[in-house]
């Protein structure tokens, strides 16, 4: 309760997205990244689910879909390395032996089946906030890529095919160039107030304060 707590207290606010779309800012959004939010919205079909409207922009529908990430997860073979975040964007490649050696057993990981039990919602994950996304790397519910640019190129592909793959997941014929126009849109979701959350988050006590 307390980490939920916690959690409703990080409103991101302000990003160069919202000075240009709601704050008529001309200037607060460059050309790459209003490029970018075309594709968004068009071409690339990220505001299916991410949605966004007039009156506000949470960037999710707070539905749940199936991109395939789960799927491989659970039916593809484990590589014998294994990339292990040792700090910020820095990872390492470990052996799998050695991972399996120290760890506890991996519990099935088939998304929203495991709550309904219904075959269909096998896989299927809720949509995320894009909100201060360039932040909170590594992506996918389990972390399977490390940047943006990663989680870009996957839904170009069209995600991995399965037989409960979400019908918008699909081929999107991207070129290089939007690739980039595209993830420079997503690094304008940073708010102008991450400083202050953070201050926040190291101001406040730890444990049980009574």
């Amino acid at each position: 309760m307390a980490i939920a707590s916690y959690e409703r207290t990080l409103n991101s606010a302000n990003s160069a997205f919202d000075r240009w779309y709601y704050g008529k800012d001309e200037q607060a959004l460059d050309a790459k990244a209003q490029r970018g939010f075309k594709l968004f919205n068009g071409k690339a079909n990220c505001s299916n689910c991410h949605s966004i409207s007039r009156n506000h922009t949470l960037f999710t529908d707070n539905n749940n879909h199936n991109t395939g990430i789960g799927y491989a997860d659970a039916m593809s073979k484990t590589d014998k390395t294994q990339p292990v975040q040792v700090a910020p964007g820095v990872y390492v490649d470990v052996a799998t032996s050695l991972i399996t050696a120290v760890a506890e057993t991996k519990p099935n990981d088939l998304g929203r089946y495991e709550i309904t039990q219904k075959p269909e919602d096998r896989w299927k994950y809720k949509t995320p906030s894009l909100r201060n996304v360039s932040l909170t790397a590594p992506y996918m519910h389990n972390g399977a890529f490390s940047t943006l640019q990663q989680v870009v190129e996957f839904y170009n592909r069209g995600g991995i095919a399965n037989e409960n793959l979400d019908p918008l997941i699909k081929p999107l014929n991207l070129t290089a160039l939007e690739t980039t126009d595209l993830t420079a849109f997503l690094e304008s979701l940073t708010g102008d107030n991450v400083k202050e959350l953070v201050a926040d988050a190291f101001a406040a006590p730890v444990g049980d304060m009574e």
